[in-house]
């Protein structure tokens, strides 16, 4: 009995030392090894912290590219989706009144044109990433608003596209931070 006790304590001891001291090591050491040192890296206009590489943010004014909606407001300390199922009536309501909005800003659409993941929020929803297309729809509301040519955002967008992973995970897409970014260095 005694013996069973001491191995126990021994175990448990170790156990600790590995648990509570060497794995928290391990990981606070891989994450400041990490791109931005464990703090997430940053996006910076001219010295000032705008935003990060992997968190969306809510653009509404018409002058800029908006990213795809958030059912937690782009809270990083919230990530989540909205749970609500395809068929749920507030889903759908949210959803209506999405594209209800994109429509007013970008007359000349049609509904059927409007991309999904422009009135749609992602699961975790923080996706900092919209389609090609979604970008696209939006140039000329962009270039109205800004008095710019079409041709010029298009070049803006097309070079701000991000192929899939490894050249065949996933989908293209373009990083709605970093475009508006781009967008406001254009003259």
């Amino acid at each position: 009995m005694k013996t069973n006790i001491i191995i126990s304590l021994k175990l448990t001891l170790v156990l600790l030392i590995i648990t509570a001291g060497l794995y928290p090591l391990l990981i606070a050491g891989a994450g400041k090894a990490a791109p931005g040192g464990g703090k997430g890296e940053t996006l910076s206009v001219h010295g000032k912290v705008v935003g990060y590489e992997r968190v969306g943010q809510k653009f509404t004014e018409d002058k800029y590219f908006w990213g795809r909606p958030s059912a937690v407001e782009y809270n990083a300390a919230g990530s989540a989706g909205s749970n609500k199922g395809p068929s749920n009536p507030d889903y759908l309501a949210t959803v209506q009144a999405r594209i209800d909005t994109f429509l007013v800003h970008n007359p000349g659409i049609a509904k059927e044109q409007i991309p999904a993941d422009l009135v749609t929020a992602s699961g975790s929803g923080l996706d900092p990433d919209i389609s090609p297309e979604a970008a696209r729809i939006q140039i000329a509301r962009i270039a109205r608003v800004r008095n710019l040519g079409a041709d010029k955002l298009e070049a803006l967008v097309n070079a701000h596209i991000e192929g899939p992973f490894l050249g065949m995970f996933g989908p293209s897409k373009v990083h709605v931070l970093k475009l508006n970014m781009a967008l406001d260095e254009l003259k």
